[in-house]
């Protein structure tokens, strides 16, 4: 019987699917496990269901010898070293598409939440700040009317254009796919005319430090920053020196850098800066539907069949 190991505790119906082919291991706790449990748990498995907290490079798939997948429960795979899956024949699966609207509905939530200042004012109705009706404080912005940028117009960033349209937001974007619904700029144009900057770019070489000293200091000085993508996609020491220096009407982060991010960071002191703790496709139904899309590619690979989302399938033609 083939060997699956979970890295943490998914959905029981997702688990009862892996289990009807195999022998599942699955990591019992809220925490991930260590690289070395990591790799101990790994060990004699011919599959596993990895998050985005397990780091799965060449190291570490050389001590996993009978690996055939590995399937992330998520649709970035910044952990995954997929060249090195590649060079061992090991199928690197993802669970796109069905997080596409929830991503995008929690990125608008944050956009309206800077906006409006509604955690500063949460906060201060909750430890009794809230002592009257204030005329002047609290005072958020009108977003109808205002231009949403949007980098990376992938499903994620198209999804969040058009709830920008719906709340009369002027659409711009740079990067992804082309769309003739919306205004294609250069980046530098998108940073200096957009209201709001709003991030849906993957994790890459290429993306890193994407947002840094140069691109804030460009951006308006009132303008919103959300990013919903990875966290390294911003320079959060750049971001923190701009924040210093009074610039931006408020930061919406669903992902930082590092993450988690130290309670005592002090991106926590700015009242404009809202910080989640990576929650973007946190709703019951995605994650469900994330599980079972998760244990499905490792069925199809282990089966002999072509799995619903694998980023090298190269790997299935030569099995």
């Amino acid at each position: 019987m083939v060997r699956i190991a979970v890295t943490r505790r998914i959905d029981p119906d997702a688990r009862s699917v892996l289990e009807n082919i195999g022998d599942v291991t699955m990591w019992d706790s809220d925490l991930p496990p260590d690289p070395e449990q990591l790799a101990a748990m790994l060990a004699d498995s011919d599959a596993a269901l990895t998050l985005l907290t397990d780091r799965i490079d060449g190291p570490l798939l050389d001590r996993c010898p009978n690996l055939k997948v590995v399937s992330n429960l998520a649709v970035g795979y910044d952990n995954i070293d997929v060249p090195a899956c590649t060079a061992r024949n090991v199928a690197a699966c993802t669970t796109p598409n069905v997080l596409t609207q929830t991503t995008a509905e929690l990125a608008f939530t944050l956009l309206l939440a800077v906006a409006r200042q509604i955690i500063p004012a949460a906060d201060a109705a909750r430890n009794g700040d809230w002592k009257t009706w204030y005329p002047f404080r609290f005072l958020g912005r009108d977003v109808a009317g205002l231009t949403l940028g949007i980098i990376g117009l992938g499903r994620i960033g198209l999804a969040m254009a058009k709830m920008g349209l719906a709340f009369g937001l002027n659409v711009i974007y740079t990067g992804g796919q082309s769309n003739n619904e919306f205004r294609e700029v250069s980046l530098d144009e998108l940073l200096q005319t957009a209201d709001i900057v709003s991030l849906h770019v993957p994790a890459t070489p290429a993306t890193h430090h994407l947002i840094g000293r140069r691109e804030l200091a460009i951006m308006k000085p009132d303008a919103m920053l959300i990013n919903t993508a990875r966290g390294p996609v911003v320079d959060t020491d750049a971001l923190v020196a701009a924040l210093h220096e009074g610039r931006l009407f408020g930061v919406g982060l669903d992902v930082t850098d590092p993450e988690p991010l130290p309670a005592d960071h002090p991106l926590y002191t700015f009242e404009r800066v809202t910080i989640l703790p990576h929650i973007a496709s946190a709703s019951e139904a995605t994650r469900l539907q994330m599980s079972d899309l998760a244990a499905k590619n490792i069925v199809a690979v282990l089966e002999g069949s072509e799995p619903p989302h694998c980023l090298n399938p190269e790997v299935l033609a030569d099995a």
